[in-house]
């Protein structure tokens, strides 16, 4: 079983930034893909980037693309964020997901096996 315990959210005004991290824990060895995904109130969840465990390959959502960084660190076990630009239709809560086999399409939630808890990023304008 994988564990995992998203951090750094918070409030920040337009044009800020945050970085968010994903602390995994547990059978990580069995790890393969990781993405972020967050989930505004009212709406759908949202693929927002994943990355390859093994080879590092990104991918990025269309909102995303050119201000939000996706990284890991496979020493700590930990998933990163780097949010820069920040607009306040980037509020939401954002979940940290990973999955226990290789995936075709990074950018569905359905196929990721674990998800964290959740963090609240405010986005004020």
């Amino acid at each position: 079983q994988v564990s995992l315990v998203e951090s750094g959210g918070g409030l920040v005004q337009a044009g800020g930034s945050l970085r968010l991290s994903c602390a995994a824990s547990g059978r990580t060895n069995i790890m393969h893909d990781m993405g972020w995904f967050r989930q505004a109130p009212g709406k759908e969840r949202e693929f927002v980037a994943a990355i390859r465990w093994i080879g590092g390959d990104t991918y990025y959502g269309d909102s995303v693309k050119g201000r939000f960084t996706i990284s890991r660190d496979h020493a700590k076990g930990t998933l990163y964020l780097r949010m820069n630009s920040l607009k306040p239709d980037d509020t939401a809560v954002y979940y940290c997901a990973a999955t226990k086999s290789p995936i075709l399409v990074v950018t569905k939630s359905t196929p990721y096996d674990y998800w964290g808890q959740g963090t609240q990023v405010t986005v004020s304008s």
